[in-house]
Formats: C-alpha cells, sequence, structure tokens
C-alpha cells in the first residue's frame, strides 16, 4: 500500500542563496543606519534645539525643534514616490544607496552646521531643509529595501526576508538611544552642550558610508534585472507612481489600509506608551522607557518567527490574528494600566507579540500586490501616506484626548483603528505562495 510522504520543497524555495543573505544583510544593515539618522534628532533634541533657535527660552526651541521633526513625515511620502520612482527605473541597488547617501549627508549637515548665535535665521533654516532631506530618504528607503529584500529571499521565505526590514528599523531605534545613552553617560553637561550632540550627528553620518559601501557592493535583484529586460522594447514609461494609481489603484488602496492599524498602533506602542502611562498613572518616566526597551528588544527577537510563521500558514490569518487582538484587548491592556513596572512591561509584551502579526508582514504583503517595474513605488508611497496621517497623528490625537478630559478613551482609538485593520486584512487575497514575478 503507497504511503503518505511529508511534502517538501526544493532547497532553493526554502534556502537562502549567498546572493540572496548578501542582499538581505545589505538591504537590513543600510536601513537600520537610516533609522539611527533618523532617530538620533529625537534622542538629542532637547539638547541641540537651543542651538538653532533664538536663546532665552528653552521650551519654545524645543517646541520648535519637534515641528521641525514634524516636517520629516511630511516630506516622506514625497520621498516615496519620487525615490521610489528612481529605484524602479534604475533598480533597487542606485535607490537603496542614494536614500542612504541622502540621509547620511543631511546627519553631517546637523552636525556641522553653526549655531544661531553665529548665522542667524539661517541656522533654523539649514535645520529644516536637513530633517526635510531625512525625511524624503526616509520615504524612499522603505519601498526599496522592501522591494529589494523580498525580490532577493528564497520564494518561501519571503515573509521571513521581509521581516528584516522592521528588525533593522527596530534595531536603528535602539542603537540610537544607546548612543544617546553613552554620550550622555560620558560627557558633563558642558561638553555635551557644546559639541557633544554635534558628535552623535557625525557618527550617524559615518555609519551611512558603512551603509552605503555595503549597497554598492551587493548585485542588483534579478527580478528588477528581468523586468528591466522584459520593458526594453516597450515604450518607456514616465513614472512609476502614474502607471501604480492607473494600473493597480486596488493594490494602491490595499496597501493604504493595510498600513492603517498598524502604523497607528506601532506607534501607540512602541513611541507614545511610555508617556501615555507616565502621565496618566504617575509611572516614573524612567520605569516606563526600561520597560519599553526590553519590549522593543523582545520584538525584535521575535519578529524573523513571526515571518517565518507567516510563510508557513499565510499573511491573512498571522495579520488578522493581529487586529482582533487589539480589537479583543484594547480596553483591558489600557484600562489594567497603574503604577507599577511589572503590569505596564506585561502590558507592553502583549501589544508587541500582537504587532509581530503587522511588523513581519508588512513589506512582504506589499511587495507581493505589485509587479517589478512599480514595486518600489507601490510599496513606498500609499505606505508614507498612512504613515503620515494615521501614524504621525497619533501622539497628537491621544494628547488631545487627555487634554480634553477623555483620555480613558483611548482604547476607543485603538480598537476602531483594529477594526478597519481586519475588516482589510478578512477581504484581501491571501498572497503567500503566489510567484513573485
Amino acid at each position: 500500500m503507497p504511503t503518505d510522504t511529508p511534502q517538501t520543497h526544493p532547497p532553493h524555495d526554502t534556502k537562502l542563496s549567498k546572493k540572496g543573505r548578501k542582499a538581505l544583510l545589505a538591504g537590513a544593515v543600510g536601513n537600520t543606519v537610516e533609522w539611527v539618522d533618523w532617530a538620533i534628532y529625537t534622542t538629542f533634541s532637547s539638547v541641540f534645539a537651543v542651538h538653532f533657535f533664538p536663546s532665552g527660552d528653552p521650551a519654545a526651541a524645543l517646541l520648535a525643534t519637534l515641528a521641525v521633526f514634524a516636517v520629516g513625515f511630511i516630506m516622506r511620502p514625497i520621498g516615496a514616490a519620487v525615490l521610489g520612482n528612481y529605484a524602479d527605473r534604475h533598480g533597487r541597488k542606485k535607490g537603496m544607496a542614494l536614500t542612504i547617501g541622502l540621509m547620511a549627508g543631511a546627519s553631517l549637515i546637523i552636525a556641522i552646521t553653526p549655531d544661531y548665535s553665529m548665522i542667524g535665521i539661517f541656522a533654523p533654516i539649514v535645520l529644516v531643509l536637513a530633517r526635510m532631506l531625512q525625511g524624503f530618504s526616509a520615504g524612499g528607503e522603505f519601498g526599496a529595501s522592501s522591494a529589494f529584500m523580498v525580490e532577493a529571499s528564497a520564494p518561501k521565505r519571503r515573509a521571513f526576508a521581509g521581516s528584516w526590514q522592521q528588525v533593522s528599523v527596530g534595531a536603528g531605534g535602539l542603537i540610537a538611544a544607546g548612543i544617546g545613552a553613552v554620550i550622555t553617560s560620558a560627557l558633563d553637561s558642558q561638553a555635551l552642550d557644546s559639541w557633544g550632540w554635534r558628535l552623535a550627528f557625525a557618527l550617524g553620518a559615518l555609519l551611512g558610508l558603512f551603509g552605503l559601501w555595503l549597497r554598492t557592493n551587493v548585485a542588483e535583484s534579478e527580478s528588477f534585472e528581468a523586468s528591466k529586460a522584459a520593458r526594453a522594447s516597450e515604450p518607456k514609461q514616465k513614472s512609476s507612481y502614474l502607471a501604480m494609481f492607473v494600473k493597480h489603484p486596488g493594490a494602491v488602496a490595499r496597501v493604504f489600509g493595510i498600513t492603517i492599524a498598524g502604523t497607528l498602533l506601532y506607534y501607540i506602542w512602541v513611541s507614545y506608551l511610555p508617556t501615555y502611562a507616565h502621565v496618566a498613572t504617575g509611572l516614573p518616566l524612567n520605569l516606563a522607557l526600561t520597560a519599553n526597551f526590553i519590549a522593543i528588544a523582545y520584538f525584535i527577537c521575535m519578529l524573523p518567527f513571526a515571518g517565518i510563521l507567516s510563510d508557513k500558514i499565510g499573511r491573512k490569518p498571522t495579520m488578522s490574528a493581529f487586529a482582533a487582538g487589539f480589537l479583543v484587548l484594547a480596553f483591558p491592556l489600557l484600562n489594567v494600566l497603574e503604577n507599577n513596572f511589572w503590569v505596564f512591561l506585561a502590558v507592553e509584551i502583549i501589544g508587541m507579540t500582537l504587532l509581530l502579526g503587522y511588523s513581519a508582514n508588512c513589506a512582504v504583503i506589499m511587495a507581493e500586490q505589485f509587479p517589478p517595474e512599480v514595486r518600489a513605488t507601490g510599496i513606498g508611497l500609499p505606505y508614507a501616506l498612512a504613515v503620515a496621517v494615521f501614524g504621525g497623528t497619533a501622539p497628537y490625537v491621544i494628547t488631545w484626548m487627555n487634554d480634553a478630559g477623555i483620555g480613558d478613551k483611548v482604547w476607543i482609538y485603538c480598537a476602531a483603528a483594529a477594526a478597519i485593520g481586519l475588516a482589510v486584512y478578512l477581504t484581501m487575497p491571501e498572497t503567500k505562495g503566489k510567484k513573485l514575478a
């Protein structure tokens, strides 16, 4: 009698090649460096604020510096459109080299710009332009690096490869925090104020050179090369973002919808929850930040495993579990918070565990929506728009709710986003196993 044998896959379907591993390293490390440079701004904003704006009111200077930070979010969709189009026309490798060069160059500009006392109004103007350049670069980075890493992966390991895009984002934030901790601990307040913060930006620029070297020494993705060869005899496409909207409007809407719940809940849990707990419960901020650091480190370590799970059971079930979990648990998680480190750490860990379902999938599922000729733009532009509209405004909305006396209703805000996400995830087509051109 015939016996059933376990299903096996060809090695090239499940195992990354040497070329694929090198591509994953170049994409992930380069992306990490990008986000180190991006995060150093907020890490040291309270230190360098008075150097770029008129002295006399440190609080006003800090607010102005944070307003400049917001300008970076405005530039991200523009960068996604322009740099995504560049990566779709000229290659992922060239696109990623350009994004990291722009980010590192902007960090160097901030590091060497003279104080307001020396050049007056030109100091804040240069800061605004440099931050706009960083936002422009960050907008192009997500689409180009996500497309590159997913295209370079083994067919049945695409979510695993894509998860490293988010691993690198988290790692960049942790490294920036580490740079901040070392510099602020090693220098006295006078040295930190005088040149220490400039050293942080200079280190970010130096790391950018390493990332640039990695990216210029990696091969272009075979998917892009095949697409480029196939398009050689066709009329030249003017812009991939116009083709994206005309030929793939459903995929564009889907990527935007996929991002809504993920970006809003990610920014709340990763960036704002320590401040929220401190204000709402009186939990000391240092304890809240310590718990947040532990939870982010756990999250980064678990992301590749969540990617492997998605490669086994699919994108829809893992993303739906993320949204359904927040829909059910938003109320108890936010209402159980109290002035207790262990309670807050548990809330952070549970939320981060749910977020794995989104973050491990977002790069791969967006890449699987588009053909290679519009893939970098298709990933980057609708994603950047959703991040700007929902992720970038989340801290403001929650702060407004607290000021309006309805801070206890934040869970409704989170649950509503989760409900939208669940509706999108349950109705989207499953793309696990889809042939990636």
